[in-house]
């Protein structure tokens, strides 16, 4: 990279990236006194506010979409550097029948409910994938899948950022107050909250070990977003045999591979288990980060024109995958 490209990559994204770095700092400090609620909690709320008073700035979106996207998935990735393998397998392993569950939940619940409460069959299915698999990750791929309008993107999206906030927020202080383990927060966290950096911020102000679970649960998740995208483009394909069939691999998320990749540089030993604890500082400063740049990015203005009917139905499938996860923990024993 040349002297003049360096400095037109630091004049387009740093601009939006010192923001959330600031809050950031803030809240890093704020949750060290706060523990219950955690930095990467304190950072959504401050970057919520700071959102609203200085506005969605178009000379902040670079920076900001880069913190709230790269710099969390370098936080996940860093995750990975500190468990090995068979804890990873192990967890997934472990988790799968609450895992599975909760997602046919989500799947079948959503389509009844976008029946009752009427909602545009296309935002609906955004919404429900939103919600069972990886939050706006699942919007962006299954709206390319179905050839979703930007309205339907726009309002789907709106509505998951709603309750990863709320998730965010809530799950740490309703985790305590139903004496959870970190096991257990962390297998509810990563079954129900929608979005993968909301996960993070929950379990992380829960725990390490809740952090570790919610981590993988989430990304395991995740991989079913592979055969619904391509369950998806042969039901399209149907009614449009023109339409472009998605190619299975380029799905998976590149982060996930990494994350991977980490965790098995951690099983052989290039990653010393003396690092762990450094590793996990950096990447909880990475999610406070990333956090602050999500809270910025959210719009309560956005909230309001959404509408009741998505919103409603982002909340009670929100409410029936969170009980249900609890529920099947219950019955499974892993509560």
């Amino acid at each position: 990279m040349t002297q003049w490209s360096l400095v037109s990559v630091v004049r387009r994204y740093l601009p939006g990236f010192l923001p959330p770095l600031l809050v950031g700092a803030v809240a890093y400090g704020v949750g060290h006194v706060l523990p219950v609620l955690g930095g990467p909690v304190v950072a959504i709320l401050l970057g919520l506010l700071v959102g609203q008073l200085f506005g969605q700035r178009e000379a902040w979106r670079p920076g900001a979409t880069f913190a709230a996207a790269k710099v969390l998935q370098a936080s996940i990735v860093l995750l990975g550097a500190t468990m090995s393998l068979g804890q990873v397998a192990s967890t997934g392993r472990r988790t799968l029948p609450v895992l599975v569950g909760t997602l046919v939940v989500a799947l079948v619940g959503g389509r009844l409910l976008v029946r009752l409460l009427k909602v545009d069959t296309v935002t609906g299915r955004l919404v429900t994938y939103g919600t069972g698999i990886c939050g706006a990750s699942a919007i962006a791929t299954m709206s390319a899948v179905l050839g979703a309008p930007a309205t339907s993107i726009a309002l789907s999206v709106t509505v998951i950022v709603v309750y990863n906030v709320l998730g965010a927020v809530f799950f740490p202080l309703l985790g305590h107050a139903l004496h959870l383990s970190q096991e257990s927060f962390g297998l509810w966290a990563g079954t129900a909250v929608n979005d993968t950096s909301s996960v993070l911020a929950a379990a992380t102000a829960y725990g390490v070990t809740a952090a570790s679970v919610a981590v993988v649960v989430k990304l395991t998740r995740t991989l079913a977003i592979i055969p619904l995208a391509l369950y998806e483009s042969w039901r399209v394909q149907r009614t449009s045999p023109t339409a472009r069939r998605p190619v299975w691999w380029k799905l998976v998320p590149r982060f996930l591979v990494l994350f991977l990749l980490a965790a098995a540089a951690r099983s052989v030993g290039i990653v010393p288990s003396a690092w762990g604890p450094v590793i996990k500082e950096l990447a909880y400063i990475g999610t406070t980060v990333a956090m602050a740049a999500v809270g910025m990015g959210s719009s309560l203005r956005h909230i309001k024109q959404a509408g009741w009917r998505p919103v409603a139905l982002g909340g009670l499938l929100w409410l029936l995958v969170a009980s249900s996860s609890l529920l099947l923990q219950r019955l499974s024993g892993t509560l």
